[in-house]
């Protein structure tokens, strides 16, 4: 079941078209990718689901019906760019920003007690944002984020301003939530993080949808046909007899055992390729190189320009 969708929706400002018919479905329970260069339309479409601005045309859905006004309090948004306020008091604030989405003072207290200990900066609550670092400050808007436990949280580059290990930190944070049964949008250009937490994704360029489905089938769907090999032998029998196959991409000899990265051609498939390969060698590893994401996204990008 779909928590969030979005219908064909479009947006124009002024005389430029930052959505076009875009339609995308968020599956309950799942960490969905939004992906796209700058000035895709990727903050727009994120901007409507939190009401900031709404639709010239197109509908948007949140479990089962249209959205509607008061949806907000269900929805967690983590803004690339952070808003909290500079001279007001860590805890004052946090406080504030829980309550205005809907949690009592007492309840509010509560989940941020326990959120301030889990991340051990208890010592930080009467402190002033401005005297925090960037990655201080967004480890508290992080938890403001998702104080009130909401079914949808959408996460901009959740990462930014984070050293390795607090990295690390929230994507065990972001898995946890994903795992008790919360539905996150995650937008962002580290594409490593994409292959580590999306379930799905979709790539919007120039105002459109490009693409969109399950991360690993779309990286099934771009693969080559590329293989590396460790072998043991020669690499001449191999050369002399795979021109018309095959094409050899690269080869190496000065390891322990030989490697060869190999690239199948019509008519031609893995099953055959090592058939081909133990008449002359000794198959000690073979792997089909699946694309990244990273490669994905810039092919893909390139192509529609």
């Amino acid at each position: 079941m779909d928590l969030f969708s979005a219908q064909e929706v479009t947006k124009t400002y002024s005389n430029f078209k930052a959505l076009s018919e875009v339609s995308i479905s968020v599956p309950e329970g799942t960490i969905f990718g939004l992906l796209g260069p700058n000035g895709a339309g990727k903050t727009t479409l994120i901007r409507i689901i939190n009401q900031i601005t709404a639709p010239d045309s197109g509908t948007i859905w949140f479990q089962g019906r249209k959205m509607k006004s008061d949806d907000i309090y269900r929805i967690g948004y983590l803004p690339e760019e952070r808003g909290l306020y500079k001279k007001m008091k860590v805890g004052e604030q946090a406080l504030y920003l829980g309550m205005l989405k809907g949690l009592s003072r007492r309840d509010a207290m509560r989940e941020l007690k326990i959120w301030f200990e889990k991340f051990e900066i208890i010592s930080w609550w009467d402190k002033k944002v401005m005297e925090l670092s960037k990655g201080m400050q967004q480890k508290v808007q992080f938890i403001c984020t998702v104080l009130h436990k909401p079914e949808l949280m959408i996460f901009d580059e959740p990462f930014s301003g984070f050293d390795p290990i607090n990295s690390e930190i929230m994507k065990e944070e972001i898995l946890r939530m994903k795992k008790e049964g919360a539905t996150i949008i995650f937008s962002t250009h580290n594409m490593e993080s994409v292959e580590e937490l999306c379930d799905h994704i979709a790539l919007i360029d120039k105002s459109k949808k490009i693409l969109d489905g399950p991360t690993m089938n779309i990286r099934e769907k771009y693969k080559s046909n590329i293989f590396d090999v460790s072998y043991k032998g020669e690499f001449s029998k191999i050369e002399q007899d795979f021109g018309q196959k095959y094409s050899i991409l690269s080869h190496d000899e000065t390891g322990r055992t030989n490697s060869l990265k190999i690239q199948f051609l019509n008519g031609s498939s893995s099953g055959s390729l090592i058939k081909d390969l133990v008449k002359h060698v000794e198959i000690v590893s073979f792997n089909e190189l699946i694309p990244s994401m990273n490669e994905v996204f810039i092919k893909v990008v390139k192509q529609n320009s």
